[in-house]
């Protein structure tokens, strides 16, 4: 293995990396508006089909989070900068434990919530293909109540994910522009080649 390659992630754990934050962001938007726009008539049917991107969002980022999970079991990845003191070590590794979890956690909480629903609305991925619904809330006779519950801790994971994701953009620039030790050139194509270069 070279030193760009053994200093750089690899190109199936840029792509799922990227594709995530994309998929994230877009959750975020899409979550912040609705909750709001559905219970005002005049924006409750544009509402409805943003809940569907909204949902497909977040099982895109389920399905990629279970692919990563998987690469990174059988790909180690890059080395931490040797200038990162031993707190700055654990805060990383706590943070990324922080994101493999609430990434998990939050659309696998949206996927139970959908599924114990009153409205039993069905979920349509990207308008192509129908997601089934968890059958033992889907088939729940007092499913109030489970929604509800289900809804507050979606709501408080996805609050904690955004914080996270402040925290994590925060310390990217951090190592950009204050340490400028080219941590960010790890997820970048070539970014691995081009640090191994200038060190040579």
């Amino acid at each position: 293995m070279t030193k760009a390659a053994r200093e750089s992630y690899t190109g199936i754990a840029m792509l799922l990396h990227w594709l995530i934050a994309a998929a994230v962001l877009g959750m975020f938007a899409t979550g912040l508006w609705m909750v709001d726009a559905i219970d005002v008539k005049q924006t409750r049917a544009d509402a409805f089909a943003v809940y569907q991107w909204h949902k497909s969002l977040g099982l895109t980022v389920l399905a990629a989070m279970v692919l990563r999970i998987l690469w990174r079991l059988a790909h180690r990845p890059p080395p931490l900068p040797p200038s990162m003191s031993t707190a700055e070590r654990m805060a990383a590794h706590a943070v990324h434990m922080g994101f493999y979890v609430l990434l998990l956690s939050v659309p696998l909480l949206g996927w139970a919530m959908v599924s114990a629903s009153v409205f039993g609305l069905p979920t349509i991925w990207f308008g192509l293909v129908e997601w089934p619904h968890l059958p033992v809330l889907s088939e729940l006779e007092n499913k109030k109540s489970v929604e509800e519950a289900l809804k507050t801790a979606h709501g408080w994971a996805a609050y904690l994910l955004i914080g996270l994701v402040v925290l994590h953009v925060a310390a990217v620039l951090k190592h950009v522009f204050v340490n400028r030790d080219g941590t960010i050139q790890r997820m970048l194509p070539g970014g691995g080649r081009r640090k191994a270069e200038r060190t040579t």
